[in-house]
């Protein structure tokens, strides 16, 4: 009798540094979950940066329809054309969540990427731009230039001629069209969860030529490219110590394709298929070098 109320004494004795033992352990535990989740964290953070989605220095766009509009052999003649605007027909606004912002949804500058798609074609050996865009820019300068040798009493005051265009290139953005498709996976088990999404929407330019002799259409041609949207995701949503604490983690990252840089390829694409369309009506001949001349004959 006397041994076991030592035995339930020396139990009581140690039941308070039990206690402690067990609550410091489940500290401990948590510290090693939010440790886990904080290096989870650091890990995805890294990535995104070795991925190249911090700030980056200026580069020269690349994009693969530039590859291949710069790669075009040269033009037997060079034909001159103009360009006057190519504008935003589609209308669309930026969306946020349900509303919509006062931005346009695509650029509003596209005929200056369609200038530099015409200059870069064949590397600058296809087509001789001519500058109507800025037209009353140009004419005051030159108006300015003539009255200047005039007050001077210049030998002359005339100035070259204009260059005019055989074709007028003309078009637009005609479609921005948003979710076209959408989809995701997700799984989530004991508190720890994993997602995916993604979207996929789709811009469409049309470019034609015009003839300025007889203001006939010429060539026409329209292009579409997709653009891509995904993120995943990572969290934890978990009770501990007796589901008297919360331990909750998120982490995830969004990269969304540039619709800037996807109409700036729809317009190279564009001006690759005008083209070839123009050699295939023998409205310009493409000069291939003589190895690609065989291969098309034997076509």
């Amino acid at each position: 009798m006397t041994d076991l109320r030592l035995i339930l004494l020396y139990q009581l004795a140690l039941e308070p540094f039990r206690r402690k033992v067990i609550h410091i352990l489940r500290l401990y535990r948590s510290l090693i979950m939010i440790s886990l989740s904080v290096f989870i964290s650091g890990c995805a953070a890294k990535n995104l940066y070795l991925n190249g989605i911090v700030p980056e220095d200026p580069v020269v766009n690349a994009i693969p329809t530039f590859e291949a509009l710069r790669n075009m052999p040269p033009a037997t003649v060079m034909p001159v054309v103009a360009v006057y605007r190519f504008d935003d027909k589609t209308g669309q606004r930026k969306q946020v969540e349900a509303a919509a912002l006062f931005s346009m949804a695509v650029t509003q500058g596209a005929e200056t990427m369609l200038i530099d798609a015409l200059k870069s074609a064949g590397g600058g050996k296809w087509f001789r731009v001519v500058e109507r865009v800025g037209i009353d820019n140009l004419t005051r300068e030159r108006q300015i230039v003539r009255s200047t040798r005039q007050s001077y009493n210049a030998e002359t005051s005339d100035l070259a001629p204009l260059l005019f265009a055989g074709m007028i290139l003309e078009g637009g953005i005609i479609g921005y069209d948003t979710n076209i498709e959408t989809g995701g996976v997700g799984a989530r088990y004991l508190g720890l969860g994993a997602s995916a999404r993604y979207r996929k929407d789709i811009v469409t330019v049309s470019l034609r030529a015009v003839s300025t002799m007889t203001g006939e259409i010429l060539l026409n041609v329209q292009t579409s490219k997709t653009i891509l949207s995904a993120s995943n995701g990572f969290d934890v949503f978990k009770f501990v110590d007796l589901d008297t604490r919360l331990i909750e983690v998120e982490n995830g990252m969004t990269e969304n394709e540039s619709v800037t840089r996807s109409v700036k390829s729809s317009i190279e694409a564009a001006v690759v298929a005008l083209i070839k369309q123009g050699d295939t009506r023998k409205y310009w001949e493409i000069n291939y070098p003589d190895r690609l001349k065989k291969d098309i004959t034997n076509e």
